[in-house]
This record gives C-alpha cells, structure tokens and sequence, in this order.
C-alpha cells in the first residue's frame, strides 16, 4: 500500500480538511494521470570559442565539467583571421605568403586546436563537435556560431589579464557580453 503525503492548504476560504476530504474523493474517483517527465536542464548546447592560448585551453577544460554536470553537449569554435591586406611604402618588405597559403596555415591551426578541444571532451564522455570559420571580427563570429549552431550559452575566457587590468574584462569578450541575446557564461 502506498503512503501518500499531502499537504493542503486552503485558498476559497474553505476549512481545509474540507479540501484535503475533497482531493481525496477526486483522486479515488479519478486515478491519477500519466505524468509525463519534463526535460529540466538549463543548458544543452554550449559554444565554447576558443584561440588556443593557455586560458582559453583552460576555459575549454572547464566548459567541459560544466557540460559534463549540465548533460550538455559542446560546440568548439575558432575564428580564423583572413588574408591581411597591408599597404606598403616605397621599399617596404614584402610577405611572400600567398593568401592561399595563409587560409592553408589558418585552417591547420584550426583543426590542430580544435582536434586538441575535442579529444579532450571525448576522453570525457561529453558530446562534442566543432566548427570554424573566417573572420576578423572575433566577437561577430562568435555570436553568429553559436546562434547558427542553436546554442543555449556561450562559455568563453575573460581574457587573461592579471593586476588591475585584470579586473577588466577583454575588448572581445565585452563586445560578446554586450551584443549576445545568448546567455555567456565568462571564466577566469
């Protein structure tokens, strides 16, 4: 036999053994409904940017617990810079890098630290994907990967300054807090 515990409390002004008498009429007239469990989690899918400098592989490393405790699964992102235009003077030197040998130098970094994110999440147990794409304007990148890849929160370093510059947070770390409509969760 099943205990049920109850606690009622009325709310029409009625005496409220009178209402717990009505709800256990109703439920020996009515069995119970299926119940039909909810999916509670906060976040599902966190895009995690990341540059492959010493935080951000810190931040990656944490963004996975996180995901890890959350059951939520990772996008990794890196932003890969285009082809710089520079004017030169008279008898400046030149680099000889074709464009097409820097976009080859820029997808390699990008796969080399991505492929370092990703082992990383598989090795604990976290469902990961990852995804790069050009542009010099980071935080513009990183808004439109995680919206295009319909994630819930963006998981992103500060940006790494100590002492009192420290306190502030970095410029493309501000400009993703401020122009986002994703939640960012920042890691320091």
């Amino acid at each position: 036999m099943a205990r049920v515990f109850c606690i009622v409390r009325s709310s029409n002004g009625l005496d409220p053994h009178q209402d717990f008498n009505a709800l256990i009429s109703f439920y020996m007239d009515n069995p119970p409904a299926t119940v039909v469990a909810q999916e509670t989690r906060m976040f599902k899918h966190i895009l995690v940017p990341t540059d492959g400098s010493q935080l951000s592989m810190d931040t990656a490393q944490r963004a996975i617990s996180f995901a890890r405790e959350a059951g939520a699964r990772i996008t990794f992102f890196f932003a890969k810079p285009d082809y710089p235009v520079a004017f030169y003077g008279e008898g400046a030197l030149i680099d000889p890098t074709t464009p097409e040998k820097f976009a080859e130098m820029a997808e390699r970094q990008a796969r080399e630290i991505l492929g370092r994110c990703t082992t990383k999440a598989e090795e604990a147990g976290v469902s990961c994907a990852s995804v790069s794409t050009v542009n010099d304007i980071p935080y513009e990148a990183i808004i439109d990967a995680a919206q295009n890849a319909g994630c819930d929160l963006i998981f992103m370093a500060s940006h790494g300054r100590r002492g009192l510059s420290g306190l502030l947070l970095g410029s493309e770390t501000q400009k993703v807090l401020t122009h986002s409509r994703i939640p960012v969760l920042i890691y320091r």
